[in-house]
C-alpha cells in the first residue's frame, strides 16, 4: 500500500532543547493513526512539522509525495489541521461559519458544494442554523471537524479531537473519523485517551522524551507487552 506520510530521522531543536529527536514512521494511505505520549513528548511539534506550521531542523517529512521543506504550498492544499485547542467564530451560525471557512478554498458552484458537504458532515439538523456561541463542546467539535473536512484534503490531523467530551459525543465524532478514512481520507490523531486509540488506529507510534520507543498495531503491542490494553502498554513503555 502506497505511504500517505513519511516521516525520516527528523529532529527539532529550540535554541539548546531539541524537541525531537530523530524520529521515523510512516502512515499507509487509508489508514488511521495514532501519535500517542506523555505530555511534553514532542507529539505537538511532530504534528506541527508534518501540517508545516514548524520548521524542521534537520531529516524529512513527505506528505502524498510532497516535502514540507521544498513543497509546502503543495502539502498545504491536500492537509488539514484539527489542534486540541480549535474555535469558531462565535457570534456565527453554523452555516454562516461554514460559508465563511469555504470562501478561502473555492467561489460559486464549488464554494456551495463544499459547505453542504460541511453541513452533511456536521449532522447538526436545524442547529446548522442556531449561533455558535449556543453550541455544546460535542457540536462544536461536529462543526470543526466538517471545516477541516470539507475542502476534500487528502491527509487529516487531529489533536486530542475528543478532549472534554461526554462517551456519547465521543462515541459519534470517531464514527465520524471511520467514515472519513472509509472515504479515502488518511487520518492522523494524536489522544491521551488509550482506550480510543485501541478502538479506532489500526496502527500507532508511541513517542516519548523526543523519541519513537514503540510502534505496531495496538493487537501486536498489547502481545509484545503480555499487557490487555494499550493503557497498560503505554504505562510500561513510559516506565521501563
Amino acid at each position: 500500500m502506497a505511504k500517505a506520510l513519511t516521516v525520516t530521522d527528523v529532529h527539532k531543536v529550540y535554541g539548546d532543547r531539541e524537541a525531537v529527536k530523530g524520529i521515523s514512521f510512516d502512515v499507509e494511505e487509508g489508514e488511521i493513526f495514532g501519535l500517542i505520549g506523555p505530555n511534553g513528548a514532542g507529539k505537538t511539534t511532530t504534528l506541527r512539522m508534518i501540517c508545516t506550521l514548524l520548521q524542521i531542523t534537520s531529516g524529512t517529512i513527505n506528505v502524498c509525495g510532497y516535502d514540507v521543506k521544498e513543497q509546502a504550498d503543495d502539502v498545504r492544499k491536500i492537509i488539514s489541521y484539527l489542534p486540541e485547542d480549535a474555535g469558531a467564530y462565535k457570534d456565527l451560525t453554523g452555516r454562516s461559519y461554514l460559508k465563511f471557512m469555504a470562501e478561502f478554498f473555492a467561489d460559486g458552484e464549488k464554494k456551495d458544494a463544499m459547505v453542504k458537504r460541511g453541513i452533511e458532515i456536521a449532522n447538526l439538523g436545524d442547529r446548522i442554523d442556531s449561533e455558535v456561541d449556543t453550541y455544546s463542546k460535542g457540536m462544536m467539535r461536529r462543526l470543526l471537524i466538517a471545516r477541516a473536512i470539507m475542502p476534500s484534503p487528502k491527509f487529516a490531523v487531529m489533536d486530542e479531537v475528543t478532549s472534554g467530551l461526554d462517551v456519547l459525543n465521543a462515541y459519534e465524532i470517531r464514527e465520524i473519523i471511520r467514515n472519513i478514512a472509509k472515504n479515502g481520507v488518511t487520518v492522523l490523531i494524536s489522544s491521551h485517551n488509550m482506550f480510543e486509540v485501541e478502538i479506532l488506529c489500526h496502527r500507532i507510534a508511541m513517542i516519548n522524551e523526543g523519541k519513537i520507543v514503540l510502534s505496531g498495531t495496538p493487537q501486536e503491542l498489547k502481545e509484545k507487552y503480555n499487557a490487555s490494553n494499550l493503557e497498560e502498554v503505554f504505562v510500561k513503555a513510559v516506565t521501563q
